[in-house]
């Protein structure tokens, strides 16, 4: 029976699943909702994550595995705080866990740790990736086997603070009528330990070939970056925050700049809307969260998955989460 838009456990609380598939079987990589008291705000501060699971499945329906915690953030020497969304990637015969934690200062960087087994446990390296901030790093491996990080978030993930190219404590948003402010994205490098490159800001552009705007809610890129591939084309998709879409984006190029194309996911339960897309035996899937199970809890979110279509033309049909009549 099939278990598409159910929560896949619940004994814990999880969010922002990173789904891959590694040896005929899907993995997904899930930080981990603490229940506590504190209040929410723009700050992010209800999000005290502090470890990492694994969880896995057979098979689409499958019953859902929890391999457990698999990194804490005690473990990590480096990190002072909140352990936010991870990623993974499987490169060099070892399976890379590529995660945001503040550092002992309050900034947010991005970390690394490995293992030789896609259900960890993962051991991070010393010290974050040298020249990383803010928060939701994924891990894409191109065709050619080089590895791309995408990240950033406004506000908590502090990405607006670091628009000058340094930080900036005071920084803020751009105004109505000037350009978003864009994800990043480097080269990883053949190691996995540091960044090839510099990271660059990707371009999201509107259908006149524009960079969308900080006042264009509904569009703009907020946090949550993916990246996959399909039918030779590069697909960006991320969540626009306030408004809480999925929304996405496609081009030529890893490095953009790509063209917004539409929404994948309308508003789930709760304010986040943190996603991955695997393809598994034919058909993709869309991996998202809600906060349905805890009541609307923000900070109590647990993982899902649904079906994803494409149209012929390679855009995707959106998907109403709640809308038991299209699944």
């Amino acid at each position: 029976m099939s278990k598409e838009r159910e929560s896949l456990v619940t004994h814990i609380y999880t969010a922002d699943p990173s789904a891959h598939v590694y040896d005929g079987k899907i993995y997904i990589y899930s930080s981990h909702d603490l229940p506590h008291d504190g209040e929410d705000n723009d700050n992010g501060d209800e999000y005290q994550m502090r470890d990492y699971h694994v969880l896995s499945m057979d098979s689409i329906g499958a019953e859902c595995i929890d391999h457990g915690e698999v990194l804490n953030i005690k473990d990590v020497s480096w990190a002072g705080d909140q352990m936010w969304a991870p990623d993974a990637v499987h490169k060099n015969g070892r399976y890379y866990l590529v995660f945001p934690a503040r550092d002992k200062e309050g900034n947010f960087r991005l970390g690394i740790a490995s293992s030789d087994h896609p259900a960890g446990p993962f051991t991070a390296e010393k010290n974050y990736i040298a020249g990383s901030f803010s928060i939701d790093p994924a891990a894409f491996m191109d065709d050619d086997g080089k590895v791309y990080v995408y990240f950033g978030g406004l506000w908590g993930g502090q990405l607006e603070k670091y628009q000058s190219g340094a930080f900036d404590p005071e920084g803020k948003e751009p105004g109505a009528g000037e350009t978003a402010v864009m994800p990043r994205c480097a080269v990883m490098s053949e190691d996995m330990l540091s960044f090839a490159t510099e990271p660059t800001s990707v371009e999201i552009l509107d259908e006149n070939g524009r960079p969308l705007l900080a006042s264009d809610e509904e569009r703009r890129y907020f946090e949550g970056p993916w990246m996959h591939k399909y039918k030779g084309k590069y697909y960006l998709s991320y969540s626009t925050g306030t408004t809480h879409y999925i929304a996405y984006a496609t081009g030529e190029n890893p490095m953009g700049p790509f063209t917004y194309q539409g929404r994948i996911m309308e508003p789930v339960i709760g304010w986040t809307t943190h996603h991955s897309i695997i393809e598994f035996e034919g058909k993709w899937y869309l991996f998202y969260h809600d906060c349905e199970f805890s009541g609307g809890i923000n900070h109590r979110r647990t993982v899902k998955f649904t079906e994803l279509h494409y149209n012929e033309d390679g855009t995707i049909e959106t998907i109403h989460p709640y809308d038991k009549t299209t699944y």
